[in-house]
């Protein structure tokens, strides 16, 4: 049996090769595909699960080689036949064109990644602990305390929903909307003593490389985690029983225990959850 590679190897994943590895298959018309080694299972995954050591760990001790890659752009990988099994947030902008397109399975739930509501050390909303992100966001609006708008797709729905929790009070001296994005926006929270919304993988991330005075703040509500998905490629010359074999691993009960167990090498709260049980139960390995 082929040993698996080690944790480490994965983490020695380099942003450029990882970026490469998933270039666009446009950019690629002078290098076909390679056939697809039946030993081998090729999963492109989104950074965050990458980033954040959970996948490494999960595939870890899975009966086979993986060659595990991090990229923004996945399914234009899969589109090129270079992955076998995609892991991406369901709402990817690219998921479900892919699978309507009959180039991949029906995309399966197998955890979720957390979203963190962040601000100052000083925290002069007294949000820090709190469960409820409504909650917390009503204190930060009741005490005008400066929240910062992180003006993704995602972010800006969660929070017009939080907004909309607590009453749609007036936005008019706290709400901060000038249409900026992930770090940039971190970066004003920061400037001004705000808050924001971002999620916990690239904010860790962002910090170790650009000090911020913010830290995650609220952590805990089921409104802050994003479902992520595994996908199973279909594109000619993919490795698809591979694909199949390690998403069953994935959606395995013990795997599915070690997600909820993974944590941050900076924080210890339940940052990652199981979310398996939300497919159909025909499709669950139950071994």
């Amino acid at each position: 049996m082929t040993e698996p590679p080690s944790r480490r190897a994965f983490l020695e994943l380099s942003a450029g090769a990882a970026v490469a590895a998933l270039a666009p298959a446009c950019a690629r018309r002078d290098r076909p595909a390679p056939a697809a080694d039946p030993a081998v299972v090729r999963v492109a995954s989104v950074p965050t699960a990458v980033e954040g050591d959970l996948l490494p760990a999960l595939v870890g001790d899975f009966p086979g080689r993986v060659e595990l890659s991090a990229g923004p752009d996945v399914y234009a990988a899969a589109r090129a036949g270079r992955a076998d099994l995609v892991v991406s947030h369901y709402g990817h902008h690219d998921c479900e064109q892919f699978v309507l397109d009959g180039l991949g399975e029906w995309p399966r739930t197998v955890f979720s990644n957390q979203m963190a509501m962040v601000g100052p050390p000083s925290d002069p909303a007294r949000i820090r602990g709190l469960t409820d992100a409504a909650e917390a966001f009503a204190r930060i609006a009741r005490t005008a305390s400066p929240f910062v708008v992180n003006d993704l797709d995602g972010v800006r729905y969660l929070t017009e929903i939080l907004w909309q929790c607590i009453g749609r009070p007036p936005r008019a001296g706290w709400f901060l909307d000038d249409q900026h994005q992930r770090e940039d926006a971190m970066a004003v929270a920061s400037r001004v003593g705000g808050y924001s919304l971002w999620g916990l993988t690239p904010f860790l991330r962002t910090h170790r490389q650009r000090p911020l005075q913010l830290e995650p703040l609220v952590l805990a509500d089921p409104l802050l985690q994003r479902m992520m998905v595994a996908v199973v490629v279909r594109v000619p010359g993919c490795n698809q029983d591979g694909a199949r074999a390690l998403q069953s691993h994935l959606l395995a009960p013990a795997t599915q225990a070690r997600i909820r167990g993974t944590r941050y090498p900076t924080d210890e709260r339940v940052c990652w959850m199981p979310a398996g049980r939300h497919n159909r139960t025909a499709v669950l390995p139950l071994g």
